[in-house]
């Protein structure tokens, strides 16, 4: 076998590799139901915080309830700092895995209201 071909090999089983790779730490949608069926396994939850419960918060961890989209309460634990202006959030999504009664978040995005909505209201 030629030099050249030998190389081209080894271009495309690396390039196998590193797609494997990186589909293998992709998350997944999915409910809090689906999540606690694996623990363990990463999956993205998109919900909305519920305000009948207190947003615990140290310096470095915060815990709050979401509810899924189809009306699951779960608590949410995040390592790290709150997010600023968390509370006034439309919806949450959380990228994270389940353990015990728990999701522990290691992402964490929000849509927050859009300052337009009041204008397209008196329109």
């Amino acid at each position: 076998m030629k030099k050249t071909h030998i190389i081209a090999l080894l271009v495309i089983a690396v390039s196998i590799g590193v797609i494997l790779t990186s589909l293998s730490g992709a998350s997944t949608y999915a409910n809090f139901t689906q999540a606690f069926e694996q623990p363990g396994k990463k999956f993205t939850v998109v919900g909305h915080l519920d305000h009948e419960y207190e947003i615990t918060s140290e310096p470095m961890r915060c815990s709050f309830y979401i509810r899924d989209k189809e009306n699951n309460l779960k608590k949410v634990v995040y390592n790290k700092a709150k997010p600023q202006d968390f509370e006034r959030s439309e919806s949450v999504v959380l990228t994270g895995s389940a353990d015990g009664d728990t999701f522990f978040a290691s992402e964490i995005s929000m849509k927050c209201p859009s300052k337009y909505n009041d204008v397209n209201k008196t329109q």
